[in-house]
């Protein structure tokens, strides 16, 4: 691997989590405002808003169908689903971009004319470059070749599989925003020269939802530093980097708990305070 790539460590992870301090309350801690899941997908949804919740978020607001929005309360009653205040969003997991509602498409306008950070996952990728907040796309290889092709940028899926770092960095370069490029190694870059790599500690990982999980993590990471994105956008690949890493520690820890055996994405969701706590601690 080129050395222009730093592997992230614990000890750079624990740089980027805050602890709660006396004076606090849930708008300093970030808003987190979440559009994603649909009827055919709501597991997408429950995921991401468990993991944002799980991650040290002070409040997620989500706006879905009202089904989706059922099935996140059944699950985090604490969520909020009426509009208001909101310091970053998690947009596109779990949607079809191709049957948007009329609805939906007015709540990602709203979303994304805001101006504040946008994480974009899945099937919000293809709104890169429709708004001028600073942005982080999280494809894997299949959705990254999907979308550069769209843009009139020739690439295979097997293309990025074999250079991940090379389709990272010229991501990054033309669609003009911090990419995270998820895979066994996760690569995290922007247009300036950042550039990360995080390595999975378990295979396990490789199952339905832990991409929700992901987004929920780096979602309420970005809100939670919501101050200092409003005057340093750069930070949003250090902040990805953390969310990778706090991502793989959780499914080493849900799978050590089990014997080592497989685990659930909600299994990961739920062991990643155990993560945060460690990283308070170092």
């Amino acid at each position: 691997m080129d050395a222009s790539w730093q592997e992230w460590t614990a000890e750079d992870a624990a740089e980027w989590i805050m602890e709660p301090v006396a004076g606090d309350d849930k708008y300093r801690r970030g808003v987190l405002g979440v559009i994603t899941g649909s009827p055919d997908y709501p597991g997408a949804a429950v995921l991401g808003v468990e993991a944002a919740h799980r991650a040290g978020v002070g409040m997620v607001r989500f706006t879905g169908p009202r089904a989706v929005r059922a099935a996140v309360l059944a699950r985090r009653p604490e969520t909020v689903t009426m509009a208001g205040r909101v310091q970053a969003w998690l947009v596109g997991s779990g949607i079809d971009p191709e049957r948007r509602s009329f609805l939906l498409q007015g709540d990602l306008q709203v979303a994304l004319a805001s101006r504040v950070p946008v994480v974009l996952d899945a099937g919000g990728l293809d709104l890169v470059g429709t708004h001028t907040a600073p942005t982080i796309i999280t494809p894997h290889a299949r959705e990254l070749a999907t979308l550069l092709t769209e843009r009139e940028i020739d690439a295979s899926e097997q293309e990025v599989r074999e250079d991940p770092a090379g389709w990272a960095e010229r991501a990054a370069r033309e669609l003009g925003v911090a990419v995270l490029l998820k895979g066994p190694v996760t690569h995290v870059c922007d247009p300036d020269g950042d550039r990360y790599t995080v390595t999975a500690p378990t295979h396990w990982l490789a199952t339905a939802g832990t991409g929700d999980v992901l987004g929920g993590i780096l979602g309420a990471l970005v809100a939670t530093h919501h101050e200092r994105l409003a005057t340093d956008a750069e930070v949003l690949t250090s902040l990805a980097a953390t969310a990778a890493y706090v991502q793989g520690e959780a499914a080493r820890l849900a799978s050590a708990y089990v014997g080592g055996g497989p685990v659930t994405a909600l299994d990961i969701a739920e062991a990643v305070p155990g993560v945060i706590g460690s990283l308070l601690a170092h």
